[in-house]
C-alpha cells in the first residue's frame, strides 16, 4: 500500500508543480473546484477509454469533452445536464478544461444526453475505474478491506415490482409424519450465489429503480427513491470495488458479489 500511496504522492507532485502553473497561464486562476477536477482527469484519464468510431453522415461531437464534462457534472454536483450546460457556457475555464475553446462549439442538450446515456450502456465508469486498480493496485498486497454501502437518490420514479404469492401448502403445521414427503425450501439469493460464477451473481442482482429504507445514525428510519451503491475499501480510503443495486437490496445478499470482484 505504501508503493501505491507513494505513486499517487509523486502524480500529484506532478501537477501540483507543473500542470496547475501551465493552466493557469492559459486560464487564470482556478478555483478549487476547477483544481478538483483538474487533478481528477489526470489521474483517470477517462478521454483514453473513450473509442467513438463512425463510417457515414456528419461527424458526431467530440465524445472525448463530453466524457470530460461527465465528470464535471459531477464535480461541481449539477442535478441535471442543463443545469451543466449553463456552467459551461458561463464558465471560460471550466469550459476550456473540458476541451472547448468557445460557448458555440459546446453540444446542444440532447446530445449530451445521447452521450451519457452512451457512457452508461457501455459501462464507461466502471472501465475507466477497473483501468485505474489494475494500473496502480494489481501489484500491491491489500491489508484491510471495509465495506459499506450508501444510497443514490434518482429523480426518477421507482419501478413497482409485484411480489410472487407462495403457494399455499395442504400439508398441516409441524413435524411430517413418517414417510411423508417435504418439499424443498425456495433457496435464497445468497445460497443460489454459492453455485454461480460473478457474471451469473452480478446478473442476478436487481439493478432497477425502487425504493429503499435504512436505519439513520438517530434511530429514525429514513427512505429515499433511486438505488445503492456498495463500496469495498482498501487501505487509504481507496475504493477497490463498486457495485450499483436496487435500493431495496441488502447489504449481505451483495457481500458474496463483492469479495469475488475483489479477490
Amino acid at each position: 500500500m505504501e508503493g501505491y500511496m507513494s505513486v499517487l504522492s509523486s502524480i500529484w507532485e506532478r501537477i501540483q508543480s507543473n500542470l496547475f502553473p501551465f493552466l493557469e497561464e492559459e486560464l487564470g486562476p482556478m478555483t478549487d473546484k476547477q483544481q478538483k477536477l483538474v487533478s481528477i482527469l489526470e489521474i483517470i484519464r477517462i478521454e483514453d477509454s473513450i473509442a467513438y468510431t463512425y463510417k457515414t453522415g456528419r461527424p458526431p461531437a467530440d465524445r472525448k469533452a463530453i466524457a470530460r464534462a461527465f465528470v464535471a457534472k459531477s464535480i461541481y454536483n449539477s442535478s441535471t445536464t442543463r443545469e451543466l450546460l449553463d456552467r459551461l457556457k458561463s464558465d471560460k475555464a471550466l469550459r476550456r478544461i473540458c476541451g472547448w475553446e468557445t460557448r458555440y462549439q459546446i453540444p446542444n442538450e440532447s446530445t449530451f444526453s445521447r452521450a451519457f446515456a452512451e457512457f452508461a450502456e457501455s459501462r464507461l465508469p466502471e472501465e475507466v475505474h477497473e483501468a485505474l486498480i489494475k494500473k496502480h493496485m494489481s501489484e500491491h498486497l491489500v491489508g484491510h478491506i471495509s465495506r459499506d454501502s450508501t444510497e443514490i437518490i434518482a429523480r426518477e420514479k421507482p419501478i413497482i415490482v409485484e411480489k410472487t404469492k407462495k403457494k399455499k401448502s395442504n400439508r398441516k403445521r409441524g413435524r411430517p409424519k413418517k414417510g411423508e414427503s417435504v418439499p424443498p425450501k425456495e433457496p435464497t439469493r445468497i445460497e443460489r450465489q454459492k453455485k454461480m460464477s460473478i457474471e451469473e451473481m452480478l446478473t442476478d442482482l436487481p439493478t432497477v429503480c425502487d425504493r429503499g429504507t435504512k436505519i439513520n445514525s438517530k434511530g429514525y428510519k429514513e427512505s429515499w427513491n433511486g438505488y445503492k451503491l456498495h463500496l469495498d475499501v482498501a487501505d487509504g480510503h481507496i475504493p477497490i470495488t463498486p457495485l450499483l443495486t436496487s435500493a431495496s437490496l441488502h447489504d449481505s445478499q451483495t457481500a458474496i458479489p463483492l469479495a469475488s470482484m475483489t479477490s
